[in-house]
């Protein structure tokens, strides 16, 4: 991964900030057929992921909870990026966002394939935020797979 700029690294927060303050797919989707809680029990933050999911797809996602600028905003942006998307292409942007957020990866493919989420990338350098970027991300993979514990960071 390039060193970002500063101007890159302020418009990478401003996004997370917008999309804290104005989230999409913030709602409780009301024939979602799945659906999956997260909690991180550390900072408070907790969600509920609500899935439409039929034919191998995610034909909808939505969330409702509280959390952090940067839990909310992510939570915001993985549903707008997982709609329509397979159940192996919603687990192979999982595992990739994971990579990102966790700075295991600097392959261009995994950035490529993340489009806006890249956005992430500097909650690397701060560990105890990795959770709060991952927590609707975990809660999402739980509802694809169907699990009924609620998922915790901790």
């Amino acid at each position: 991964m390039m060193p970002e700029s500063r101007d890159v690294r302020d418009l990478y927060q401003d996004m997370i900030l917008e999309h804290s303050k104005r989230p999409e797919n913030f709602y409780r989707l009301p024939d979602a057929n799945r659906k999956a809680e997260g909690f991180n029990p550390l900072c408070g933050d907790h969600f509920t992921i609500f899935l439409k999911f039929d034919n191998d797809t995610v034909t909808d996602i939505s969330f409702e909870g509280s959390g952090c600028a940067i839990s909310k905003a992510s939570a915001s942006m993985m549903t707008a990026r997982l709609k329509g998307k397979s159940k192996s292409e919603a687990q192979q942007l999982f595992a990739q966002f994971q990579r990102l957020v966790t700075n295991q990866t600097n392959k261009a493919d995994d950035e490529t394939a993340l489009g806006k989420l890249v956005v992430f990338s500097g909650v690397c350098e701060f560990p105890v935020r990795v959770k709060c970027a991952i927590l609707a991300w975990h809660a999402m993979m739980s509802a694809l797979d169907q699990t009924s514990a609620a998922v915790s960071t901790e």
